[in-house]
Order: C-alpha cells, then sequence, then structure tokens
C-alpha cells in the first residue's frame, strides 16, 4: 500500500545556528548521495516528501523537536485542501456549510479549524497542496460531486460573514460609539433586536475602547449578526462570556440558521457547543504539523466521539484516552485545619458600581472556583487580594504570599519563552518541568519568541509562570479562555498538582462550568446586578453554590450519561422543570 507522507519543519523552533545540522548529517538517504535533506540560505532544512523514507532519524536527532515526518491514511493522498508552502502545516478536508444549520467544528487547537474559517471566507485561497493557488476551475473539479462543490461555484458572488477568534486587539483598529458602529455594518435592519438580544443595550452609548473582554465579543458576535450574507463564521464566540451570555450568544447565533443561512462555529465550551449546533466536525491532527476534518456527525454523537477518541467510521484514533467526566456532586471540603487565608467584608467602590464581599476563610489544599455572571466584580475581587487594587473597607492580609494570572495575560519581555520563564520561576527544574511544562504542552514553546505565541500558547505560558512560582495562594482569572477541551483539563491537574504538593490554596476565576466543576472544592458565588452592583457569597459547598450561581442565571444542566459531560437543558423543557422544582440546577 503507498502510505502518503508528509514532512513539516516547524520553523520557529529550527535553530541552525545552535546546533550541528544533525538532520542532515545523519540522514540515510544523504549518506548514499540522495538529496533527501539539504540546506536553504538560512541553514534550515528542506525535506524531500518523495525521497524520504520514514525513518524518522532526523527527528530523534533534531535537538529542538522541529521536524515531523507524519504517515496519513492513503485515503488522504488527494484530500489536502491547503499546505503553508514546503514542509509547511496541511489541512486535508473542509467543514460543510448547510443553509438552515448551524454545523460546529471541535478539535486542539492548532490543527486548522481558523485555517478551514478563513477558507471558507475567502481570506485564504487555498492552493490544493500546491505552491500556488488553485484557480476556479481547480477548485470546482478538485470537489466535484461533494457537497462543497456549490459552494466553491458561487464562492465568488457569496456574501460571508465572519467572526475571528481574537478580539482583543478590535480597539486598535475600529473607534467610536458601539451603538453607531453597528447602525453602520447593519444590512438586514436588525441591530436593535440583535442588540437587545445579546444584552448590549446598556452599552450602546460607550466607546469601544471603554468595553470589557466579555462586551467586545458579544459586540462582534453583533456586528457579523447584522450583515446581510449567505454564510456566517463564528471562531470561538463564547471566550470571556458568562454562562447566561454564552447561551444568548448561541440562540442568537440559532436564530440565524432559523432565517435559513448557513453556520458554522469554532467552540471548545463543549455545553456552548451542544446547545448551538444541529452538526458536528471533528478534527484531529498534531498541532502546527497538519489537521484533518472528518465527515459531519449529529451534535450529540459528534462531540461523544470526540471524547472517546476513537472516529469509528474512518477507523481513526487520535487519542489514546477516552475523556470522563465527574457524574456525582463532589464530598463537601472537610476543613479540619487553620484557615490559610482569612478575608473580612470587603467593599470597593467605582463611578456607578458596587462591589461587596462578606467575609471568608480559604484552606491550605483547596481550590475555589470563582463564578458568577460578568461585570459583578470577579475580576476587582482577585485583583484587590493581589495589591492590584485597595479596599474601600476591609484589609487584605499582606503577610500571604500571592501569585496572580491576569484575566488579560500581556507578556512585555522580548525573547523567548525559556528566558521569559527563567526570568519569573526561580526554580526551574525538573519538577517543574514534569508537572508544568509537560501537560501544558509549553515544553514545545520554549525556543519561540515570544511575540510569535497565539492567544492560547501565551495563556499556557502564563498559567506556567504563575504555578512555577512559590506562594500561599495563587489568584488565576479565565484561565480556560483561548485553551481547547485538552489543554483545559490539562490545566485544571497541573494547578491540581501544585496545590496538593506545595499545600498551597487556589482562587480560579472560571466561566467554563466543566472546569469549574472539575477543579473546584468549593465555590465563591457572584451575583448582583452586572454593571451597578455586586454580591458575593461563600466559600460554599458545591452542591449549595453551584444552585445559587445556576438559578442567578435561570439554567439548569442534565449529564450525557455515556460520558458524564454537562449538556444544557432546554429552557421549559420536562428536565429543566422537574430540576427548578427541586432545587437542584446541575447535581443530580
Amino acid at each position: 500500500m503507498k502510505i502518503p507522507r508528509i514532512a513539516v519543519l516547524d520553523r520557529d523552533k529550527c535553530q541552525p545556528k545552535k546546533c550541528a545540522t544533525e538532520c542532515e548529517s545523519f540522514c540515510p538517504g544523504v549518506r548514499v548521495g540522495d538529496e533527501t535533506i539539504t540546506l536553504d540560505e538560512k541553514g534550515k532544512p528542506i525535506i524531500s516528501e518523495e525521497l524520504c523514507t520514514g525513518c524518522g532519524i532526523c527527528v530523534h536527532k533534531c535537538p529542538f523537536d522541529a521536524i515531523h515526518i507524519i504517515n496519513l491514511p492513503e485515503e488522504l493522498e488527494e484530500q489536502c485542501i491547503h499546505r503553508y508552502g514546503l514542509n509547511g502545516f496541511a489541512l486535508y478536508n473542509l467543514p460543510i456549510p448547510r443553509k438552515g444549520k448551524v454545523t460546529g467544528m471541535i478539535g486542539k487547537n492548532g490543527i486548522g479549524k481558523t485555517t478551514a474559517l478563513r477558507i471558507l471566507a475567502g481570506d485564504i485561497s487555498p492552493n490544493l497542496g500546491e505552491d500556488e493557488s488553485a484557480s476556479s476551475r481547480d477548485l470546482k473539479e478538485f470537489f466535484k460531486g461533494s457537497e462543497l462543490q456549490s459552494y466553491f461555484e458561487s464562492i465568488e458572488d457569496a456574501k460571508i460573514s465572519y467572526k475571528p477568534q481574537s478580539i482583543i486587539d478590535l480597539p486598535s483598529t475600529v473607534e467610536g460609539i458601539v451603538g453607531e458602529l453597528l447602525e453602520e455594518v447593519d444590512e438586514r435592519d436588525k441591530a436593535s433586536q440583535i442588540a437587545r438580544s445579546l444584552d448590549l443595550e446598556g452599552i450602546l452609548d460607550r466607546e469601544i475602547s471603554a468595553l470589557s473582554g466579555g462586551e467586545l465579543q458579544r459586540v462582534a458576535i453583533a456586528a457579523a449578526s447584522v450583515k446581510d450574507s449567505d454564510l456566517y463564521y463564528f471562531d470561538e464566540p463564547a471566550s470571556h462570556l458568562d454562562v447566561y451570555q454564552r447561551l444568548n450568544a448561541a440562540r442568537s447565533i440559532r436564530k440565524l440558521a432559523g432565517e435559513d443561512k448557513a453556520v458554522i462555529v469554532v467552540e471548545h465550551d463543549l455545553a456552548a457547543l451542544d446547545y448551538m449546533c444541529d452538526y458536528v466536525h471533528v478534527v484531529y491532527g498534531e498541532p502546527n504539523v497538519y489537521g484533518v476534518i472528518s465527515e459531519p456527525r449529529g451534535v450529540r454523537k459528534g462531540i461523544n466521539v470526540y471524547l472517546d477518541g476513537f472516529l469509528k467510521e474512518e477507523n481513526v484514533r487520535f487519542r489514546p484516552d477516552s475523556i470522563r467526566f465527574k457524574t456525582r456532586a463532589p464530598t463537601e471540603f472537610q476543613e479540619g485545619k487553620t484557615p490559610i487565608f482569612e478575608f473580612p467584608d470587603l467593599v470597593k467602590n467605582f463611578d456607578g458600581f458596587e462591589l461587596k464581599v462578606e467575609e471568608g476563610e480559604i484552606f491550605s489544599g483547596e481550590i475555589v472556583g470563582v463564578v458568577g455572571p460578568n461585570a459583578t466584580g470577579k475580576t476587582t475581587y482577585v485583583r484587590m487580594l493581589s495589591g492590584d487594587l485597595v479596599p474601600d473597607r476591609g484589609e487584605i492580609d499582606e503577610k500571604l504570599k500571592i501569585v496572580h494570572k491576569p484575566q488579560y495575560p500581556e507578556i512585555s519581555h522580548e525573547g523567548t519563552v525559556m528566558s521569559y520563564l527563567y526570568e519569573k520561576v526561580l526554580e526551574f527544574d525538573k519538577k517543574f518541568e514534569t508537572e508544568i511544562l509537560k501537560p501544558l504542552k509549553v515544553e514545545d514553546l520554549l525556543e519561540n519568541q515570544i511575540q510569535t505565541l497565539s492567544g492560547g500558547e501565551i495563556q499556557r505560558t502564563v498559567i506556567a509562570a504563575c504555578l512555577g512560582q512559590s506562594a500561599d495562594l495563587y489568584l488565576l482569572d479565565e484561565p480556560s479562555a483561548y485553551l481547547d477541551v485538552e489543554q483545559r483539563l490539562e490545566m485544571a491537574r497541573a494547578i491540581e498538582r501544585k496545590i496538593e504538593s506545595k499545600n498551597a490554596a487556589a482562587l480560579v476565576v472560571e466561566h467554563d462550568i466543566l472546569t469549574a466543576d472539575y477543579l473546584s472544592d468549593r465555590l465563591l458565588v457572584f451575583g448582583g446586578k452586572p454593571g451597578e452592583k455586586g454580591e458575593a457569597k461563600g466559600p460554599l459547598g458545591m452542591r449549595e453554590g453551584m444552585n445559587l450561581f445556576l438559578k442567578e442565571v435561570d439554567v439548569t444542566f442534565r449529564r450525557d450519561p455515556r460520558t458524564g459531560r454537562p449538556r444544557v437543558n432546554k429552557p421549559g423543557s420536562r428536565l429543566d422543570t422537574e430540576q427548578k422544582n427541586k432545587g437542584e440546577y446541575y447535581y443530580t
């Protein structure tokens, strides 16, 4: 059987000035006179995929893990949609837009989901694995007989609306008043209706530059939704949104499909993905090397297949172990020791906003989840604990050693990830490498320049820097933002290991119900009126805390019977009504 083989070089990791070009020196093909590996003008290897035998010697000899040789199934040989140049990332297949349906994509970061969206949005011209972009005739021939044939036949005339992955840089590219900006791009006379559905009415008169991350996200969703398009693409619309806002965004996106529009969504929040989609494409592969988009499946089956790590129809196992979640309420945290940290009643006032936090205590060895709607003071509370803000009433114990991972991590350091971590982490030892760097996949980034990192890579780097420091209390604000499902679980396990080994404590602000449940021993619950007043209660036991929180946002969850993953109950459904009557919004 002929096996298609791709050779991929991570050019950021390749450091020819720091090695002896072992890839070329040890290659058996080069030793017998073939040009299997040659060096370009910068001394970096060019690997001939035709001459490569797949022995893997160059992969193992490279001191920077910059080379990947991948043997792919024969059926993928003619399915390459796009290749980022010679020895670059390769994408196989595309998701299928369907009118009147919401189609989701789920998979690791760095395996082509955003690239696929950009191809369908017309931002990238696919090259079908060749050196130059494919012509319209080539694309029509390539997709002949498939569901994508008609799409590419009409792509030049199709109107496309695209909500990009990152919205943090939006204020630097767009200036003005929110309401006026939405009116400017409104092509369907729907600005008022969509602003109401996304709870934007209170910020329509504000400047874009004055918005929080969650507000920017909702404005970006609204701006994409008001355009009169045939196809709508939303890249991670749930990031920085609380549970209530995520479900509002999901409903708003579903309404577009109800208007006979085709919608594609990339999302890592399984509950939100499940709630908004009709179909799901599982995307598998190796980050920054290659990605394969599988055939569409019904949303429940598709998510469960992803968690299983096995595509039965394609006979592909892309993960050695299945992902399963807790199916019972966790036992209440046993105190039994002196608190590591006690905080008094705290009050902080801003112009038009007041935060009140009841006194509480945190014990060594425990992780307290911080949950609640956006704009009720969670980040303000964390910043008071870290010393970034001074309370108007109440005092924080300044003797306690506290490390803080902020909500929106920014790294001003110039240099590599390695040099940044050496600057932050005093004990850069084997334990730090095996318990934090390796599980978070930061080990793979050490030679990368800080300024080249993606949002998810920056997040993992900053989490590693936080957990690598010695402290009594770790504060992590929205650590799951921009992380995929597997990275979120690894992040949660890394926090657990750190707290257990150091007998310290952690406060973790989290909007992903799955992550909050997985991590937390107890919950600090925020409520109040977003943007006007915030009130915090706790820490409370998990059952009491989750019921209080979900009652506040009026949402109930059930468990998938096979995987244990949380699924949102439809408002007014039998399960939703039964659980609300019992006062059990999550644990049943």
